[in-house]
């Protein structure tokens, strides 16, 4: 599950590069509004997620881990 959480984690990274170089030639209200609305929420739910995907993959590890044991 880590190299999901390290593939969505290369997405938001390169996400944030394209909007910084987008926002370069729109630095209108609306690109604020916009990034404000938009991206910043993308942002923050993503760093959710990934914090809950590396949680989910270490309780999956322990329980891995509990069955090999049991067997």
């Amino acid at each position: 599950m880590s190299a999901h959480s390290s593939r969505l984690q290369h997405a938001l990274k390169d996400l944030r590069e394209k909007w910084d170089i987008t926002r370069e030639s729109w630095a209108d209200q609306v690109a604020q509004d916009f990034e404000k609305d938009h991206l910043d929420s993308i942002e923050r739910l993503v760093k959710h997620t990934i914090v809950g995907m590396d949680k989910l993959s270490e309780t999956l590890g322990k329980i891995r881990r509990q069955c090999q044991e049991n067997d």
